[in-house]
């Protein structure tokens, strides 16, 4: 409780007009046709996103994110803007080239859409195969990126290499509910990616 008092209260110190009742069907809520104030970023902030974005175009969701981070800038007020386009300048990234943007689509789709998806998959070994795949989660370890998901063909949890992924399409099948702790415990190093609290 006292942390929903904490934002409620940043809410109202920064101007947006909020409402409370007490009671039985009480809460809190804004205005009806009231929005919240402006995302602002400091120029670092801004290159952080861009810099982050930049060196992982092989992310899931890369292109999103980049899109996201266009969003922003075009709404920050022209010095910070400008600020943040001189230090973006100072700010360098040789990234290997992102996997087939075809293939990163239906990967990203299956996982949001948690349907099986196809894959035609050559092994570290050389070996081809096309199975159909839960996907899990989205893995990153020593600059590579994995779907981690549970294998129909193997009847197994699997690690997929998404560079070694020549073919990928979301199928209409939904998943049968493989979970993330199936995976098993993940590294001390490792964490999501929206690292609230971790």
């Amino acid at each position: 409780m006292r942390t929903v008092k904490r934002d409620l209260a940043a809410l109202e110190n920064s101007g947006a007009p909020v409402w409370s009742r007490p009671g039985p069907g009480g809460g809190y809520g804004l205005t009806v046709g009231a929005s919240l104030p402006p995302v602002s970023l400091s120029p670092a902030q801004a290159v952080a996103l861009m810099a982050a974005v930049s060196a992982a175009p092989d992310a899931p969701y890369a292109d999103l994110a980049a899109a996201g981070i266009h969003k922003i800038l075009d709404v920050l007020d022209p010095r910070t803007r400008a600020r943040a386009d001189e230090l973006a300048g100072r700010v360098w990234v040789n990234a290997l080239p992102p996997s087939s943007r075809t293939i990163r689509s239906a990967l990203e789709e299956a996982m949001a859409e948690q349907r099986v998806i196809r894959i035609r998959y050559t092994s570290g070994d050389g070996t081809t195969t096309t199975r159909d795949v839960e996907p899990v989660l989205f893995a990153s370890t020593n600059g590579q990126w994995y779907l981690v998901g549970w294998c129909r063909m193997r009847n197994a949890m699997r690690w997929f290499t998404v560079s070694r992924i020549e073919r990928a399409s979301a199928t209409a099948t939904a998943c049968t509910g493989h979970t993330v702790h199936e995976v098993g415990e993940r590294p001390a190093n490792a964490r999501p990616v929206h690292g609230r609290g971790e």
